[in-house]
């Protein structure tokens, strides 16, 4: 009988010298495509490299340089299209621009515990641009609006209903506040004003500018991103010193130089749109193109006018002692010093709102540029600036004499139409368009007038017409005889009839003369 082998051992794989061979799972894994699953069912996927800064920076000039094209030729084409295409398109960058600064201040843990903070933002900007674009269309569109049976209790109580819209926002405001989050909601509602300050309202000038017409919004926006360009071209090539520190880039080099380059280019983009209607006239039809155009009276300011030299040049320079050149280049000088040195400010303010917050951008809506008001941040003060520049030094007032006239007669008593008179008197004297002598006659005409027509009947202004009595003298009746007692009581030697026939012509004098014998 064989003996049991008890001491016999078996060769065996351990954990000592001579190790497990390694599986060839991993290997023939490797091996295999990169995308096909593996044992476990996962697909392995390659490491990919990073890309380096150079190709970063290539990548995103790229996308930047595809995104500005697409941004310029846009642009154009809502230029060329019409009025109402250039309004959406500032419609929608208002809008934008919005969204992205109340973003900032923005926490999304407390926005989703409370549900109508980011409805209440979006509320006071509907509210706010209701009673911004309804008093540009109430304004430049009267003609349309007053008369539309619709229309008309809209415009006629245009204020009041903004104003409710915006109390009802307050009150949903006031009620909607929790405990625990007093902080965070009366911040976001401060800073939602701040927004719609700096942007909605400004944004509204804008659209007063285009109503004016297009030169008043493609001009300075142009020569801002004139000056955006040459400043950087002028910075990279000649900069040395630093500018502000809140943007290390700029330097004063290349401010100084994007001036200059800046009046240059307003010279010439002047030049060559003033000679077309489109640009220059106020827009009285929404549905106008560059094709249609428009039709008014030119501004003086696009009227080429003669302007001396304050000094006489000698004879050998061969100088001319008069330029004849439009009033509009002189304000598109002052524009584009503006441009220049005044709106990149406000660009240094959006950096300096960045930096607070210690973010890059205020988006990414725009590839490659960043957000919206990243590059708005310098047009919103410039379209302010333009509207205020035009309401002050270009804008022609278009109220005629015989508007006044009408709404003098219909809406005023003849004691507040004589009133007026006085008021005009004055004012004329203080110009010296009038003697103070003729301003007194005024005033003793209104006595005399008294005098002779008696007691009045009251004002109707139901019927917007005054009721006098029958006995009331001709107005020229009455002058002649005011200025021949007026005359004998101030002790003049002067004939009134020679004040007559000088200051007014024969035609009255013999009209007057007429009356009094009538």
């Amino acid at each position: 009988m064989a003996k049991s082998r008890r001491d016999v051992q078996f060769k065996h794989r351990g954990s000592g010298s001579h190790a497990r061979r390694p599986s060839n799972s991993i290997s023939e894994t490797s091996e295999m495509d990169p995308d096909s699953p593996s044992r476990n069912g996962s697909a392995i996927k390659p490491d990919i490299p990073e890309l380096s800064e150079f190709e970063k920076k290539k990548q995103n000039l790229i996308t930047r340089t595809i995104w500005t094209f697409i941004m310029i030729a846009g642009f154009f084409v809502a230029l060329f299209s019409g009025h109402i295409y250039v309004i959406m398109i500032i419609t929608t960058i208002q809008v934008v621009s919005f969204k992205e600064v109340v973003s900032i201040m923005n926490i999304p843990s407390r926005s989703r515990s409370l549900r109508f903070t980011k409805s209440l933002n979006w509320y006071f900007l509907g509210t706010a641009m209701y009673f911004l674009y309804g008093e540009s269309v109430i304004y430049y569109f009267k003609h349309i609006v007053l008369v539309d049976r619709i229309l008309l209790p809209f415009a006629t109580h245009h204020r009041f209903i903004s104003f409710m819209l915006y109390i009802f926002g307050f009150v949903f405001f006031v009620g909607s506040l929790q405990k625990g989050h007093y902080k965070f909601q009366f911040t976001m509602f401060a800073w939602t004003h701040i927004a719609l300050y700096l942007i909605v309202v400004q944004a509204h000038f804008v659209m007063n500018n285009i109503f004016e017409g297009l030169i008043w919004f493609f001009l300075p926006a142009a020569l801002v991103i004139t000056n955006d360009i040459w400043a950087y071209i002028c910075g990279i090539t000649f900069g040395r010193t630093q500018l502000i520190k809140l943007s290390p880039k700029k330097t004063v080099e290349g401010f100084v130089g994007a001036w200059f380059f800046t009046v240059l280019f307003g010279y010439i983009l002047t030049q060559l749109l003033m000679p077309y209607s489109y640009f220059i006239c106020p827009v009285n039809d929404l549905g106008a193109n560059i094709f249609t155009g428009l039709e008014c009276q030119t501004n003086p300011v696009f009227i080429k006018q003669r302007y001396y030299l304050p000094f006489v040049p000698p004879t050998w320079t061969s100088l001319p002692t008069s330029i004849l050149i439009e009033p509009m280049q002189f304000h598109t000088l002052a524009l584009a010093t503006f441009a220049s040195l005044i709106a990149p400010f406000g660009g240094f303010f959006a950096s300096g709102i960045k930096r607070t917050f210690k973010i890059k951008d205020f988006g990414d809506s725009i590839p490659g540029h960043g957000g919206m008001t990243d590059r708005m941040d310098c047009q919103f003060i410039m379209g302010t600036l333009m509207f205020m520049y035009y309401q002050g030094f270009i804008a022609t007032h278009k109220v005629t004499v015989g508007a006044v006239m009408e709404m003098a007669i219909t809406g005023l008593t003849l004691d507040e139409q004589i009133e007026v008179v006085r008021g005009m008197s004055k004012y004329l004297v203080n110009r010296g368009a009038i003697p103070h002598a003729v301003s007194n006659l005024f005033f003793q005409l209104a006595q005399i007038t008294d005098a002779t027509i008696g007691p009045r009947i009251p004002h109707n202004r139901t019927s917007s017409q005054e009721v006098i009595p029958n006995h009331i003298l001709h107005p020229k009746t009455l002058t002649a005889k005011f200025l021949v007692n007026g005359f004998k009581r101030a002790g003049h030697d002067r004939s009134p009839h020679s004040f007559l026939l000088e200051t007014y012509g024969i035609e009255y004098w013999l009209e007057s003369v007429l009356h009094i014998f009538s």
